[in-house]
């Protein structure tokens, strides 16, 4: 890559920000867009990859275009913290227990799986293949885009340049089964009275199709903290994103140096230093002066630019010389995700399985935003507090996933493949046994 300069990134936020408003627009008016809930940002990154560099070549993206990914998910994983409401764990834990034990249960099972399907199936299939190849289904499928980005960005460190790409496409291929796949569920799921709050598929809000809010429907984005005569709000947010960042690589340098052989990823830094930096604003009473809506839109933004550019970044010849392991991992991918969504979520809920379960399907296949968008089809009102408990129960989550993120590229590169798909399979088959030790198993009977 050429030297790193600050016109190329202007010239590069340029136009996929263009892409982002044309998608926008696409979405807006295209009627099969809107059939398929593609997100403006994929159609920007489709965009993008067919007039890019692997495309025509008819849009200038820089040499630098591909590096910014790792940026960004910088910037996501930064923003979780900061600015979350103080949680009681007691209240957690007895609250939302059930969707605690559903999504580690499709966080281990999915990363597992793919590890294991890579192992035995795929690498004595080709030879040629890295042994951490089953490693691109959980980051492409049940992270999305962020955490492909990170993946890709430590496999990179230990020698795998092609990671980026491969799980960059799993990414994008995995919105798309979440998406298709997901609407087939909710058709044979209100077909069989399964869904609660809905009857007919075709019971849908106008802005789930179009992307647009109207009016009386719109919420806002965040409040303002402080006065706008001292700092702008969102100045003041925008700059604690950056000091973490900024921080977050002068300590990745640090650790660079002293472990050389070691290397911890950019996110998994800007993660802690946030969680630090949450925690001293607390401590100083400080904390009530930043907003998470206005955090949780930052975050947004960067994940927005993140799929548009990872998809528009994608090297097709990268994927053409993996076609073949690439379409067996993902069609296992897509019957695990769908043996999950059967297997899974009717044992653990009491109530409202298949709301639950629909926005799992939707966010161990493709997005988180892909699971809302597809829970607000079965539940427009949102009266299954799918979406509330789901945030509290990442904060248990959370420090699994990026676990699995963090040290995964550093065990395959040490040779301690085999241990990942065993510990994740063998903790989650734990949970399910204390699931049916308690008499928490088996909640639902299913028809059909």
């Amino acid at each position: 890559m050429n030297e790193f300069t600050i016109v190329a990134l202007m010239i590069d936020i340029s136009i996929i920000s263009g892409l982002l408003l044309a998608g926008t627009i696409l979405r807006a008016k295209i009627k099969w867009m809107q059939a398929l809930f593609l997100p403006a940002s994929m159609i920007a990154g489709f965009i993008g990859l067919a007039l890019g560099p692997s495309g025509l070549d008819w849009l200038p993206f820089s040499d630098q275009f591909s590096s910014y990914p790792g940026l960004l998910i910088a910037v996501i994983f930064a923003a979780i913290p900061i600015g979350a409401a103080k949680v009681n764990l007691k209240e957690i834990i007895h609250r939302v227990r059930e969707m605690w034990s559903f999504s580690m249960l499709l966080t281990l099972l999915m990363w597992g799986a793919g590890a294991l399907f890579g192992l035995i199936v795929l690498v004595p299939l080709f030879s040629d293949l890295p042994s951490g190849f089953g490693l691109i289904l959980g980051a492409g499928f049940l992270g999305g885009h962020g955490t492909a980005a990170a993946i890709g960005e430590g496999f990179q460190y230990y020698g795998w340049d092609e990671a980026m790409d491969l799980a960059m496409t799993s990414a994008t291929i995995g919105i798309l089964i979440a998406v298709l796949g997901g609407l087939v569920l909710v058709k044979q799921s209100t077909e069989k009275g399964h869904t609660r709050f809905i009857k007919s598929f075709k019971e849908l809000p106008t802005e789930l199709r179009s992307g647009l809010v109207g009016k009386r429907e719109r919420v806002a984005m965040g409040e303002e903290t402080v006065s706008s005569s001292s700092i702008d709000p969102l100045v003041l947010h925008i700059s604690i994103i950056a000091l973490v960042i900024g921080i977050s690589y002068w300590v990745s340098d640090i650790l660079q140096q002293a472990i050389p052989a070691v290397s911890i990823p950019l996110f998994s830094i800007a993660f802690i230093l946030a969680l630090l930096f949450q925690m001293g604003s607390r401590k100083v009473k400080a904390d009530d002066y930043i907003d998470q809506r206005v955090m949780e839109r930052i975050g947004g933004t960067a994940t927005d630019y993140l799929v548009a550019i990872g998809i528009a970044s994608i090297n097709i010849t990268v994927v053409v010389d993996y076609a073949v392991p690439l379409a067996l991992l993902f069609l296992f991918g897509t019957i695990w995700a769908y043996i999950l969504f059967r297997f899974i979520g009717p044992n653990i809920f009491k109530d409202f399985w298949t709301e639950k379960s629909l926005f799992g399907w939707g966010w161990s296949t493709g997005t988180v935003a892909m699971g809302l968008a597809l829970l607000r089809i079965v539940d427009p009102e949102l009266k299954s507090k799918t979406t509330d408990d789901y945030a509290l129960a990442y904060i248990g989550v959370a420090p699994f996933d990026i676990a699995i993120v963090t040290f995964a590229p550093i065990l395959v590169s040490f040779g301690f493949t085999w241990v990942i798909p065993l510990v994740l399979l063998l903790a989650g088959a734990i949970i399910i046994f204390v699931h049916r030790s308690f008499g928490l198993w088996g909640r639902q009977k299913l028809d059909g």
